[in-house]
Formats: C-alpha cells, sequence, structure tokens
C-alpha cells in the first residue's frame, strides 16, 4: 500500500508542468498555444525568454531527481523496496507526459527523464546527458539526441548494475521517450527537423 502512495505521490509531483507555470509567472503565453505546442523548455525558448527556457528545464528535471530521491531516502522505513523506486521512476516520468492538473496534455519528458536518471545513479544520469550532448554537439538536432539518449540509458544501466527492475523501469521510459518523439522522427526522415539555433522549417 505504502509503495501505491509513494508511486501516486511521483505522478503529482511529475504532473506539475514547469512550461506552464513558469510561462504564466513570466507573463508568456501558454506553451501549448505556439510552436510545437509541447510545453517543455525549447518549445519556451521559441518564446524568446531564455531564462523561463532555462527555468523550465531545471524545473522539470529537478522533479523527476526528487521524486526517486524522496523514494530513496523515506521508502525503505515504510517498506518501499527497489521495485518501489522504480515505480516511482516511471510514476513521475507519466505525471510529466500525462499531467493530470493540466488536461494530460504534458510534454516530451527529456529533462524530466534525465532528473530520473540522475536520482538513480548520478554516473548514469551524467553518461546519458553526455550522449545527449556529444549528438547534439555533432548533428545539431536535439531530438535526434534524446533519441539516442534514450537508447543508450538502458544500455548504461545495464553495465552499471546488470539485469532488475530498475532497468525494466529505465526501458520503459526509452521507449516512453521514442513514442513522444514520433513526429520528430517523421521530420528528421524527411529532411525537416529543426536544428538547434537554426529557424524552425
Amino acid at each position: 500500500m505504502n509503495t501505491v502512495l509513494f508511486g501516486i505521490a511521483a505522478y503529482l509531483i511529475g504532473s506539475v508542468s514547469f512550461a506552464v507555470v513558469v510561462s504564466k509567472l513570466s507573463g508568456l503565453a501558454d506553451p501549448r498555444t505556439y510552436g510545437s505546442k509541447n510545453p517543455g523548455a525549447t518549445n519556451v525558448l521559441r518564446s524568446g525568454n531564455k531564462k523561463a527556457a532555462i527555468a523550465t528545464l531545471l524545473g522539470d528535471c529537478l522533479k523527476g531527481w526528487f521524486a526517486v530521491w524522496l523514494a530513496q531516502k523515506f521508502g525503505p522505513q515504510y517498506g518501499v523496496e527497489d521495485g518501489g523506486v522504480a515505480l516511482v521512476a516511471i510514476a513521475v516520468f507519466l505525471g510529466h507526459l500525462w499531467p493530470v492538473f493540466f488536461r494530460f496534455a504534458g510534454g516530451k519528458g527529456v529533462a524530466t527523464a534525465l532528473g530520473v536518471l540522475l536520482g538513480l545513479n548520478i554516473w548514469l544520469g551524467v553518461a546519458t546527458l553526455v550522449t545527449w550532448l556529444v549528438i547534439a554537439y555533432a548533428f545539431r538536432y536535439s531530438s535526434l539526441a534524446a533519441l539516442v539518449a534514450s537508447v543508450f540509458a538502458p544500455f548504461y544501466y545495464g553495465l552499471l548494475f546488470g539485469a532488475d527492475v530498475t532497468l525494466l523501469a529505465v526501458l520503459v521510459m526509452g521507449c516512453l521517450l521514442v513514442y513522444r518523439h514520433g513526429k520528430n522522427i517523421g521530420n528528421l526522415m524527411a529532411g525537416k527537423e529543426s536544428r538547434i539555433g537554426g529557424k524552425k522549417k
């Protein structure tokens, strides 16, 4: 029962859409109404407010880390074991993708997934982040970098810790990230995807 409660709490934490909250506090338009209509840092950046975009990125990342940290820190005393932490990791991620507070219209989950990975293990998060940075620098596609990082994250986890229930959670997150980037995959294949620092095609 306690594991379920931790999972529900994680989902609610994930449901806080920082793109929407930060935009409202900054006097910006709702990010779900312009650009890609994705409530994430990349779309908030299209408003021209870099500070709001950075705040969104940090907020989405922090909530993923915070939910996992709570489960690891306080879960054991309530009988929440590794499987429960894995559930929390998925729950906070699902909250970001389909937030109950914002009519289930959420972001793609890249920053939140990074926060979750950093919470699970800092080296796992750093390795995945470096992968994103390398691909983004080499090809200038944020979406491609996210897709490659989502594939490598389970691989890194397996190298560090082997196969366990948390690896399954990381795999599920990776699959969901690929699913949420379906439109981007189509744009990449058609040569229509926007490059980092370039104008939207």
